[in-house]
């Protein structure tokens, strides 16, 4: 057990656990910040995703220790249900989630994607969410989002 410090959402955390702790475990059970999931434990679905210094990373399987001192933002840190952020109200307005279980990681997904390319293609936003896995078939309507968000932002809204 050992003393780890990080930046989650901002704010600078401890967290007193095993450096082999998955992220997403200290995520949910020990910051109880459950926006994040859990899906396949095998970093090949997207629903663990966080950004890790601005870069998106699968948090089901990668080690507390490796990301000791970095700056962690999840889904909470994104928007809130008063003022969300441009990207979750694309998805609101383009009804781009039906079960919504995946929509976290491909929020942050297309968060970083935004935050790199202020303008993407069609093709850049595809591959960009290439990791995520939605099993609803919301597909078309998640792409929409995105170029929606896009829009918005390029026109002054809020990262």
């Amino acid at each position: 057990m050992q003393l780890i410090s990080l930046i989650v959402n901002g704010s600078a955390v401890s967290v007193t656990a095993d450096g082999d702790t998955p992220l997403l475990d200290i995520l949910r059970n020990h910051l109880g910040l459950f926006g994040t999931k859990f899906g396949c434990g095998q970093e090949q679905c997207g629903c663990c995703m966080v950004l890790v210094d601005g870069h998106p990373e699968k948090s089901c399987c990668k080690a507390l220790s490796t990301v000791a001192g970095k700056a962690i933002a999840t889904i909470e840190g994104l928007g809130t249900p008063a003022r969300p952020h441009p990207l979750q109200q694309a998805f609101l307005d383009e009804q781009a989630g039906q079960c919504g279980y995946c929509l976290p990681g491909i929020l942050i997904s297309a968060k970083a994607l935004l935050d790199r390319n202020a303008a993407p293609s069609r093709a850049e936003i595809a591959e960009a969410l290439d990791d995520n896995i939605c099993r609803c078939g919301s597909h078309i309507r998640i792409l929409r989002a995105v170029e929606r968000a896009a829009a918005r932002l390029r026109e002054g809204g809020t990262r």
